[in-house]
């Protein structure tokens, strides 16, 4: 079995998870990049170099979930580190300023085909994907789990003073992430005991595909928090949500 600790990020071929996999080598551990293209994770793992391994992972199939997990247990034993980073938006190929997408995206008009589909992803993707992996989990000694969540998905945050910018985009991706938050706090409260952290990171407003590279942050800023929070000691908090600035209301 590897010395080295080890980690699965998920939708890891590109953007946030991409850099969140070069990071966590860099902290020395062996990294699987989920990929639902293989190709394209391969790819991705050569890039960052040889302790990144692509795996075949499409978080809405439960045939290529079990056999990620399968292979995991057979290949290193143990998982140390579940990065539930893959995530979309809005359904179709990124594009338009994200005002207009988000327009589409309010619950008035958005069609719940696609509701259901940003939530196959960002919900219940989630859910299936950490089911599977907490027995290779409850092998680590410092497991963690770190659910990669936004700040539009804060009620609070939305509803309170300078929310007027959230509010305006309030729609089908607000809301999967608003339950991507109760998912997280429900796996801490039961996983706690277990030893097994989980926690909830904002990368903030971060250039990638997701909303069309108009973002402000660079990936490198973005996964920052994710990361910091892959790597908490055994004094660290659970059932946290937060970004590089601190804590942020549910």
């Amino acid at each position: 079995m590897p010395n080295k600790p080890v980690a699965l990020v998920t939708g890891a071929n590109q953007g946030i998870g991409l850099q969140i996999a070069k990071d966590l080598v860099g902290h020395g551990f062996t990294v699987l990049v989920g990929a639902r293209n293989l190709a394209n994770g391969e790819t991705a793992a050569k890039s960052i170099g040889a302790d990144a391994h692509a795996i075949q992972l499409d978080v809405t199939d439960s045939k290529s979930i079990a056999a990620a997990a399968d292979r995991i247990a057979k290949d290193y034993g143990k998982l140390d580190v579940l990065m539930n980073n893959a995530g979309i938006s809005h359904v179709g190929k990124a594009g338009g300023r994200m005002e207009d997408v988000a327009r589409k995206s309010r619950l008035s008009v958005a069609p719940l085909d696609e509701i259901r589909a940003i939530y196959d992803v960002n919900v219940f993707g989630v859910i299936a994907v950490t089911q599977a992996m907490i027995p290779l989990l409850r092998k680590s000694s410092a497991p963690r789990i770190v659910n990669v969540s936004s700040g539009v998905g804060s009620l609070a945050r939305t509803l309170g003073p300078g929310g007027e910018h959230l509010r305006e985009i309030f729609g089908a991706y607000s809301i999967s992430k608003a339950a991507l938050n109760s998912i997280t706090v429900g796996f801490a409260i039961e996983l706690e005991k277990e030893g097994i952290k989980v926690n909830g990171a904002c990368p903030g407003f971060t250039k990638t595909a997701l909303n069309n590279f108009q973002g402000t942050k660079t990936v490198e800023e973005g996964a920052r928090e994710p990361v910091r929070l892959a790597l908490l000691g055994p004094d660290g908090p659970t059932a946290t949500y937060s970004n590089d600035e601190g804590p942020l209301p549910w």
